[in-house]
């Protein structure tokens, strides 16, 4: 590989210009997924995803074959404190030079009906697509123990409903 070919990539990947590139305007850090099981059918990925332009944007999909469906959700509570995972149609909302956080227990990419189980240690690969900026593929590790603060088991959750527990 010649050095301008290996600086193009990196700047693609660092989110930097070069003469004659176009600037990637979203820059995905900290990913990883996970699920309850090895036997799970359901999985989830979170992230920290930054608007690095002078654009409002918004997340308005995502695609893997890691699952028959890949869907973008979230949590809400209902009047019985009971939190619901819902499908977000609308997309992550992601203002110009800020960071949306994709969380445990928050906004996530959720995998339904798993391809395969996720194996701790390897990677599945998701394409995140924006309203204007252009879509972002990667390679997503998975993390079957990692604990972030304030998380929500994702394995006693069905696509339905979960009692509001002290993880969450």
């Amino acid at each position: 590989m010649s050095i301008k070919p290996l600086a193009l990539a990196a700047a693609i990947t660092l989110g930097l210009t070069l003469p004659g590139t176009v600037q990637a305007h979203m820059i995905v850090e900290d990913a990883y997924a996970r699920s309850a099981s090895a036997v799970a059918q359901t999985g989830a990925a979170f992230m920290a995803i930054t608007n690095h332009s002078d654009m409002d944007d918004r997340v308005v999909s995502a695609t893997s074959d890691a699952a028959q469906r890949v869907e973008l959700h979230t949590h809400i509570e209902d009047g019985n404190g009971v939190m619901r995972m819902v499908e977000v149609e609308d997309g992550f909302a992601i203002a110009a030079g800020e960071t949306h956080m994709l969380a445990r227990g928050g906004d996530h990419i959720m995998f339904l009906g798993l391809t395969a189980p996720f194996v701790h240690g390897e990677e599945i690969e998701v394409t995140i697509t924006f309203e204007h900026a252009d879509p972002v593929t990667m390679m997503i590790p998975i993390d079957l123990e990692r604990q972030d603060h304030g998380s929500m088991d994702h394995g006693n959750m069905d696509h339905g409903t979960m009692s509001h527990g002290t993880d969450g």
